[in-house]
């Protein structure tokens, strides 16, 4: 009897020390591929280092990597004003939607059929406001969002883990210059 085929599911990346796990605990049921668009990385040297290793993580465990272009100046415009807020404020909601908008529009027009986020690995990001989100995306876009929290059941751990393991750059901030400042 053929083994019937997994969903595609296309899981956005921000980048390869928070995307080892996720990738291992989607892998048994969904086709996983990678995509990479973070507007909110700065500087863009910190950006290139983070894209550079996740396509050499990509490569290194033959999985697709998809990228979108570099668009700090978008996300300065959607941000504009905010750059006060906490760490998890309406930036970081604005940051995720962006984010997830961006990976569920290319999901639809390369006709996956699920997209996640590997955002919920990090012990500073509010899962459920995220996987709130990506519902409410997936919808617009009518596609299927698959929520999770990667960092439970010690998910943070195990990509700090793997991560040392792959030998993966590790950054020790976000991404934005604002979250920087407060190592977030």
């Amino acid at each position: 009897m053929p083994v019937p085929e997994k969903p595609r599911l296309l899981l956005h990346v921000c980048c390869a020390p928070c995307c080892t796990y996720p990738i291992t605990a989607l892998q048994d049921e969904f086709e996983v591929e990678l995509f990479f668009y973070n507007p909110n990385i700065h500087p863009e040297e910190e950006y290139k280092a983070r894209l550079d290793e996740a396509e050499r993580y990509a490569a290194k465990i033959g999985l697709i990597l998809y990228k979108s272009a570099y668009e700090a100046d978008a996300w300065y415009r959607a941000t504009s004003g905010l750059q006060d807020e906490p760490e998890g404020g309406d930036r970081c909601e604005i940051c995720y939607r962006m984010r997830l908008g961006k990976t569920a529009k290319f999901a639809v027009a390369n006709d996956f059929d699920y997209f996640a986020t590997t955002l919920t690995i990090s012990p500073h990001k509010d899962a459920k406001k995220i996987n709130s989100l990506g519902a409410m995306i997936a919808d617009m876009y009518m596609l299927k969002f698959h929520g999770a929290d990667f960092k439970k059941k010690d998910g943070f751990k195990k990509s700090a883990q793997m991560s040392k393991e792959a030998g993966l750059y590790r950054q020790d901030y976000c991404g934005c210059q604002y979250s920087k400042k407060g190592k977030g």
